[in-house]
């Protein structure tokens, strides 16, 4: 195997397939990259046996040729390595060459390093997807719908389907839930081209969160295929294959109330700036509380007291308060999560009580729901 490739663009490459690598694996060959030259051009894959990335470097790209092939073959070289030593050489021309025994020789300018590889039958197979059941999302909303759910997801391996994301294709509607069972965030997204078929998986949210690095801000269209243990994430030149969480996702749908008490309406980022300031003397108390009221003359109060550190307390114009007045506490944590996802719009803030979970939502529309537990401090 022997070719010469543009440095930028292989370390384009690795920055994505190394997402995958992870030093903790079972199998020693995936703590390496999978090298794979053939005509058209130089395929990357990264594992860790629950995430693989594969990218394509081709040839030639807009017209310029990116890599001379003189031999194609496949290898697997050690990630961490290959990946500082490619990020580090002199100039923007790389020459790869595999010899006997699998000696690999990375050549740039004047610099030359000498890596044993390890044989590339050894490296495991990609999962076998059938595109029988694919739909597609511009990257650029994929990327908003993971952010406005995966932070939800619970970090506690006690229940592991709740480390994921609950993705459901019901009524031409892609309905994504996160919760780790105190809080929940919910996104519904009409698209046009789903399957007919009703649909449930449970992808991870580490996935998701990798996946997120990945995509580019475009509209460019991601076609996503879903099989009872996979699923995959194809975009120009990368494929993202994720396995998914087993067992069966809780019923949020319950916990969503249905009727409310106290309406408030306030400025999402106004409120997030004052729970952040509150919090300032929060965050040495376990749960870092803040309190919320409503204190007439349309305005609330967002407040936090920690005994050793002192107090603070801070009056908010409402745009409109609806309904009985309220009193209740929450983690400034996840009201400030809640607040990020709907994204500094108006917000509207439906409470049944001080001890009732509570809804939030943007003004402009209802296809984001957040849903959090308040924190009992009496």
């Amino acid at each position: 195997m022997k070719f010469e490739i543009i440095r930028e663009r292989l370390v384009e490459g690795l920055n994505d397939v190394m997402k995958a690598v992870s030093s903790k694996t079972t199998l020693p060959i995936l703590t390496g990259i999978k090298i794979d030259v053939t005509g058209e051009g130089v395929r990357l894959t990264g594992s860790d046996s629950d995430i693989t990335i594969q990218t394509f470097i081709p040839a030639e790209e807009d017209g310029k040729q990116v890599i001379n092939i003189s031999e194609g073959g496949s290898i697997v070289l050690p990630a961490k390595f290959f990946g500082e030593i490619v990020r580090k050489l002199p100039t923007n021309d790389v020459e790869i060459e595999v010899t006997g025994n699998f000696q690999t020789h990375i050549r740039s300018g004047k610099s030359e390093f000498h890596l044993i590889g390890l044989d590339a039958i050894e490296y495991p197979q990609l999962p076998d997807v059938k595109d029988d059941h694919m739909f597609s999302i511009p990257a650029d909303l994929l990327k908003t719908i993971n952010r406005e759910t995966v932070f939800a997801v619970s970090s506690s391996e006690t229940r592991p389907v709740l480390t994921g994301v609950h993705w459901e294709i019901k009524e031409d509607e892609l309905v994504c839930v996160a919760t780790d069972s105190h809080r929940l965030a919910r996104r519904k997204t009409k698209l046009e081209s789903l399957p007919k078929d009703e649909y449930s998986v449970v992808i991870p949210g580490k996935s998701l969160n990798e996946l997120n690095k990945i995509l580019a801000d475009t509209k460019d269209p991601v076609e996503i295929v879903m099989t009872s243990q996979q699923v995959l994430f194809k975009s120009k030149h990368i494929l993202f294959f994720s396995r998914l969480l087993e067992g069966s996702y809780p019923d949020t749908s319950r916990l969503i109330p249905s009727e409310h008490k106290t309406q408030v309406t306030v400025n999402g980022r106004s409120l997030l700036q004052a729970i952040d300031r509150a919090s300032l003397l929060a965050r040495e108390e376990r749960n870092n509380v803040v309190r919320f009221s409503t204190i007439g003359n349309g305005e609330i109060e967002v407040s936090s007291n920690s005994p050793e550190v002192g107090k603070v307390e801070e009056q908010l114009p409402a745009e409109k308060i609806d309904g009985e007045e309220l009193k209740i506490s929450f983690s400034a944590k996840f009201m400030m999560d809640a607040l990020k996802a709907i994204d500094g719009q108006d917000v509207v803030i439906e409470f049944t009580g001080a001890m009732r979970p509570f809804v939030l939502k943007s003004a402009l529309d209802d296809s984001v729901l957040q849903l959090i537990l308040p924190v009992r401090t009496y």
